[in-house]
């Protein structure tokens, strides 16, 4: 059994999948749970990723607003009601927060999940490297009218870790693109971070059996 962060994360899709798989797992956000439960620490993942002797820790949406390449233009002109100076204080300070949780020295097992970045976060980011793999929901599952027959290009930076096998048997010609063609709104942040049920399985599987070993392994 492996202990296990999971960050960045309130509707605790990743946490549960591990927890059913056996493992101690914990979520963390500033943001409470979507739903009740005491496996869920408010808190920034910084701190709490240096409070206990964590085996894996995923941290699976910091926020990519200002990061990713879909994002890119509004460093050059800002939507309305905002500044520059704001644009690049925030790409700032994302890029601070993938840079410490990326780096976190007493973990051995690490992935970080984002989309894929633009020039300006990659050199901002301390030890930037490209994403090991990037993966698909829909590679995750088996029924086609199933939560995970979705298309959302999911990129892993991983350290200490396999990359994720694939688990499912659909190829992508029918998967849907709901959140891509999420509605402008106060939840389009909420939607756009959808996590999927069977990716989560496979992370739970395959990851935490893989730092269970690295565990037992150190023990030895």
């Amino acid at each position: 059994m492996a202990k296990v962060l999971i960050g960045c994360e309130t509707s605790g899709t990743v946490r549960d999948a591990f927890l059913a798989a056996g493992h101690d797992a914990w979520s963390c956000d500033l943001l409470p749970a979507d739903t009740p439960t005491n496996r869920h620490i408010m808190g920034d993942v910084r701190d709490v990723m240096m409070r206990d002797d964590w085996d894996l820790m995923a941290v699976m949406h910091p926020p990519c607003t200002r990061l990713c390449n879909s994002g890119v233009r509004w460093l050059s002109a800002p939507p309305r009601g905002r500044s520059l100076a704001e644009m690049w204080r925030e790409l700032d300070e994302g890029a601070a927060l993938f840079s410490d949780v990326w780096n976190v020295p007493h973990i051995p097992c690490v992935a970080v999940e984002n989309p894929v970045m633009h020039g300006h976060a990659k050199e901002r980011i301390r030890n930037y490297r490209p994403p090991s793999q990037s993966v698909q929901p829909w590679q995750f599952g088996s029924d086609p009218a199933g939560p995970d027959n979705e298309r959302k290009r999911t990129c892993f930076w991983l350290r200490g870790l396999p990359k994720l096998r694939a688990t499912g048997s659909l190829d992508g010609t029918i998967a849907r693109s709901t959140v891509h063609r999420a509605s402008p709104g106060a939840e389009r942040w909420k939607i756009r971070s959808k996590f999927f049920p069977g990716m989560a399985a496979a992370m739970a599987k395959q990851w935490g059996d893989h730092a269970a070993g690295v565990l037992e392994a150190r023990a030895a």
